[in-house]
């Protein structure tokens, strides 16, 4: 047990001095621009190596460039995350192909392959019907999921979800969810308390 314990630290550790370039390169680009767009570009390139090699990598990125990020997660394949202030707790789980916004991840949380968490249900405005959609901007809420809770496959959230939690495959969770809930559906609903 220790060996393994001792191994995960280089191995973090040997990725973190391989990732620093390109974390110093974001970090260096946004005292010059607000933008996102060269952290969006690594984390595209990084989603895209497979296996354990691109797992260490990806959390060492993550580590170095958002609010707050654990070197003790496991961010798969073709997982991207759009926005430096995203928190992600120890013991994290994020399966392949999801799409993470503003979110504050809880320890311990499971998420399934292809999930959307979006930064809230208001990211595009469109009230003025004299401008395009994309002029009109938008609100970027942290979105907020309790430790322990468990997120099925291809979910789409947009509203908090509260501890020991768990969401069906395929909700759609539009509205808070309080903890220790089991919410299912499009909308999701609670069917039943844990």
């Amino acid at each position: 047990m220790m060996i393994k314990v001792i191994l995960k630290w280089v191995f973090n550790l040997i990725a973190l001095v391989l990732i620093s370039p390109l974390a110093l390169l974001e970090k260096g680009y946004s005292l010059f621009s607000k933008s996102e767009k060269l952290f969006q570009t690594h984390g595209q390139i990084l989603s895209l190596i497979p296996g354990l090699v691109g797992v260490y990598l990806r959390r060492a990125y993550y580590f170095l460039t958002v609010k707050s990020s654990s070197l003790d997660c496991y961010i798969s394949f073709g997982t991207l995350l759009s926005h430096k202030q995203a928190e992600i707790s120890k013991g994290v789980y994020l399966g392949d192909y999801c799409a993470v916004g503003k979110v504050k991840i809880g320890e311990n949380v499971l998420i399934g392959s292809n999930v959307d968490i979006i930064s809230g249900k208001y990211t595009h405005l469109f009230s003025d019907p004299s401008l395009p959609i994309p002029s009109q901007g938008g609100i970027y809420e942290q979105i907020q999921i309790g430790a322990n809770s468990w997120i099925g496959n291809s979910a789409v959230i947009l509203a908090n979800i509260g501890e020991k939690c768990v969401i069906g495959a395929g909700s759609v969770v539009v509205r808070d969810i309080p903890p220790c809930s089991v919410a299912v559906g499009n909308p999701a609903k609670v069917i039943r308390q844990i």
